[in-house]
This record gives C-alpha cells, structure tokens and sequence, in this order.
C-alpha cells in the first residue's frame, strides 16, 4: 500500500472504491489484461441498453458507460469476465475455473451486479 505524507505524519493510501471517469475504466482494463495475459485491440465506453459489456473474438472490448457509477469492485467482475472470455468463450467450468482464480468472490460479485438494473 503506497503512503502519502500529510503534515508531520504520513497516512496510507486506500484505493478509489469508485471510478474517477471513463479513463479509469480503461486503465483498470489494460492492468487486469496485463495481468491475466491476454491481448485487448480496443477499448470503448458507451451507453448501452442492456448489458455492462461486450467482448469481441477480435479483442474488442465494449463497456457500458454506467460502470463508472458503481463500486470499483463490481465494475473489476465485469472487466475480469469479459477478459477471461478471451480465455474460455463460453461459460465453462474452464470459465468459472479463470474466474475463481483472479476474482475469488465473482459469485458475490455477480449476484450484487445482478441486482442493478442496466
């Protein structure tokens, strides 16, 4: 956990539990694809009516603009998912198998995420 001083003292910096802007989305999306490994062509954030993502086979990923306005957490479930569909396309136990290893708790995630209405 990085520090910051303030003052005599320094205090811990916590991370955002919000995203700051479309950008933010974006920087997120490239760091978990660095991470999991895989190759994303395009970002784009934009109003879409009825899902939060999209993921191309070409490695076009589409997020839903209303992202920024959930919790970090749940908007990391939607990134980790659509990325690991470059994986496993399908919902697989190979799937469920990536989740599970990057985002423990994608079940909780999921359900929380299920509760919003795009």
């Amino acid at each position: 956990m990085s520090e910051r001083a303030v003052g005599a003292t320094t205090m811990p910096q916590v991370p955002a539990r919000t995203w700051h802007d479309a950008d933010d989305l974006r920087w997120a999306t490239r760091a978990w694809a660095a991470r999991i490994g895989v190759r994303v062509v395009r970002i784009q954030v934009r109003a879409m009516r009825t899902k939060w993502a999209s993921m191309s086979t070409a490695g076009n990923l589409t997020l839903n603009s209303e992202l920024v306005d959930l919790p970090r957490e749940l908007g990391e479930y939607v990134i980790v998912h659509e990325l690991v569909h470059l994986l496993a396309p399908n919902h697989s136990k190979l799937f469920k198998s990536f989740m599970l290893a990057y985002v423990p708790d994608w079940e909780e995630r999921e359900a929380r995420l299920r509760s919003i209405v795009v």
